[in-house]
């Protein structure tokens, strides 16, 4: 379950298990803090997606510094970072073309609507389980919802034109 739902925000089997494994371990550290207000699954779905959140966040900043460097200490034209090729281990090959541009265009969209569609959607969880798991109410996760569709509607079509 940590695994996957890392996966879906990485795209990348070697830093979802990274991810994996720091929420095993805030899971180790925090359980004394854990007060049953709600289900262990939803804590650790809580801890995974900040992890991954977080994971993301900082491998925008080490790209943005890494481009600074190489612009501004580095006398070689050669790129220090680049993207990794998204292999999910779940997709037919003919397909895997169509799902890294839905995933292109799912990691465009915010944040808060990004972590209610692969829940929704990818991880198939309800809207009831993703209010829980995020804390809002079950009319915010429906807007989230409604907005991040609408947004990658939009930017398909600009796709195409």
């Amino acid at each position: 379950m940590v695994f996957n739902l890392a996966l879906n925000y990485v795209q990348n089997t070697e830093d979802a298990e990274e991810i994996t494994q720091d929420v095993f371990l805030s899971v180790d550290q925090s359980m004394a803090n854990f007060k049953g207000q709600s289900d262990i699954k939803t804590w650790i779905y809580r801890i995974t997606i900040n992890k991954s959140l977080d994971f993301l966040k900082a491998k925008k900043r080490q790209k943005r510094f890494s481009n600074l460097t190489s612009l501004f200490f580095d006398n070689s034209s050669e790129i220090k970072h680049q993207e990794s090729d998204f292999k999910h281990p779940g997709i037919i090959m003919e397909e895997k073309e169509a799902f890294m541009k839905l995933f292109e265009t799912i990691n465009q969209l915010p944040d808060n609507q990004k972590t209610v569609l692969i829940l929704s959607k990818i991880e198939t969880k309800s809207q009831k389980e993703i209010a829980e798991i995020l804390n809002l109410t079950v009319k915010a996760v429906e807007s989230l919802f409604q907005r991040a569709k609408n947004n990658i509607e939009k930017k398909y079509l600009k796709q195409k034109d």
